[in-house]
């Protein structure tokens, strides 16, 4: 358990670490890629040495050294572990490696730990076997354990209907160029996370391969097409630069945050234009962000957080300390994060004295007064991150089983007490 320590005046300088969004799609592109890659800048996480693990079972040779991640890549030639895979709570990961499994020959098995046996696999189950990959989940239930046959990609359209997480398409995308024909990936219906959809076709051209899209729910990568090894720098993580954002306006004060580039493809830096929204003052630089805080907005506010899920925990603490009245809406993929996140926020925001009510698909907060309270986290980051912002703002906040910042942010607690000094 940590204590947090409030703060008066607030003025510091920050620097966040690489996107964990980005050095995750990296890392599996560069071990299918033909050559050596070097991934600098990227960030060295429980879920990057999970992967990185994993990505060795396949073939690839990897060193880490420090942010530097060097990867000679497979070719797509898989080799078949000779052990099951074991993929703790790193749900990109599991879905990302699923399709790699696809591309081998032998029998892969993938599992993790008693929340990722709860997180749902079973869309992009359904679309690998409509392109002649037998696989399946071994409960039953659409979850973790699952099993992979291999034999490769046959190719042809892939429908994707509702789908709940855009990481089932991002899978199938990074693997289609070692299909035996092309693929047509279709969206029908509503998807969740549209902006990480982007980011991965982004990652997939900077490392040879060209993605068409022919409209906006449509995408072909044609059959044939290989990833070339590449020197490639990961950009700073939005959704780690968040958590700052949120103490700038919680403190009043004003936080630089460094290594964040203000056009990046991440959905997450849309929580800049959330803060602007309610009056605060947002400098962008080439490489930087500048927050500054004020009076906090009062008044009803209303969010659709579909494309920035990430973003409900940090906007949630701020809306516990606003007067008025915030809807969080459209975000019911919370509930299959590293934890149910919605249950844990209306919860957690409960325990500091705030009236919140759940959805089915998001929150409904009353902001007021919060005090400080002990926090229980959930194994999750995200839920710990945005609460220990909160205890700067007032006093007596306590974080449970703090090490689960791990998971995306291991400095998180030394850029915390840096703004204290």
């Amino acid at each position: 358990m940590i204590q947090i320590k409030k703060l008066g005046n607030l003025e510091a300088t920050v620097r966040v670490a690489g996107s964990k969004s980005y050095t995750q799609r990296a890392l599996v592109i560069a071990a299918l890629a033909e050559g050596e890659s070097l991934l600098r800048h990227a960030l060295t996480s429980e879920d990057t040495h999970l992967l990185v693990d994993a990505l060795r079972s396949f073939g690839a040779v990897i060193s880490v050294c420090d942010t530097d991640i060097r990867i000679l890549g497979t070719g797509g030639i898989i080799r078949t572990p000779r052990r099951e895979l074991r993929l703790g709570n790193n749900g990109t990961a599991l879905r990302f490696l699923t399709t790699v499994a696809a591309l081998g020959k032998g029998e892969v098995i993938l599992d993790g730990g008693p929340r990722l046996r709860q997180r749902p696999l079973q869309p992009l189950l359904d679309v690998l076997r409509g392109l002649g990959v037998p696989c399946r989940s071994m409960g039953g239930n659409g979850c973790p354990p699952v099993v992979v046959e291999g034999g490769g990609l046959r190719g042809g359209r892939a429908i994707f209907t509702d789908a709940r997480s855009s990481q089932y398409i991002s899978s199938l995308l990074i693997g289609a160029p070692y299909a035996q024909k092309d693929v047509t990936v279709e969206l029908r219906g509503e998807t969740v996370s549209l902006p990480y959809i982007g980011m991965t076709t982004a990652a997939m051209r900077d490392f040879g391969v060209d993605v068409t899209k022919s409209d906006a729910h449509a995408y072909l990568v044609r059959a044939g097409q290989r990833y070339a090894g590449r020197e490639y720098a990961i950009e700073g993580d939005a959704s780690s630069a968040s958590y700052f954002f949120l103490a700038a306006a919680l403190c009043r004060g004003k936080v630089r945050i460094l290594n964040i580039n203000p056009d990046t493809l991440q959905g997450d830096i849309g929580f800049l234009g959330i803060l602007e929204r309610m009056g605060y003052r947002i400098l962008r630089g080439k490489n930087w962000v500048e927050i500054t805080g004020g009076p906090l907005p009062a008044g009803d506010f209303r969010f659709d957080m579909g494309a920035m899920p990430d973003m409900v925990p940090t906007l949630a603490v701020l809306a516990a300390f606003r007067p008025g009245r915030t809807v969080i809406e459209n975000v019911p993929h919370l509930r299959l994060k590293e934890s149910d996140r919605i249950k844990a926020l209306a919860a957690e925001l409960t325990r500091i004295g705030i009236d919140t009510k759940e959805r089915d698909d998001g929150l409904v907060i009353n902001g007021g007064i919060p005090h400080g309270a002990r926090i229980e986290t959930y194994d999750d980051h995200r839920i710990a991150m945005s609460f220990a912002v909160a205890g700067l703002a007032v006093e007596g906040m306590e974080i449970e089983n703090e090490t689960c910042v791990g998971k995306s942010f291991p400095g998180f607690w030394k850029e915390l007490e840096q703004l204290s000094s």
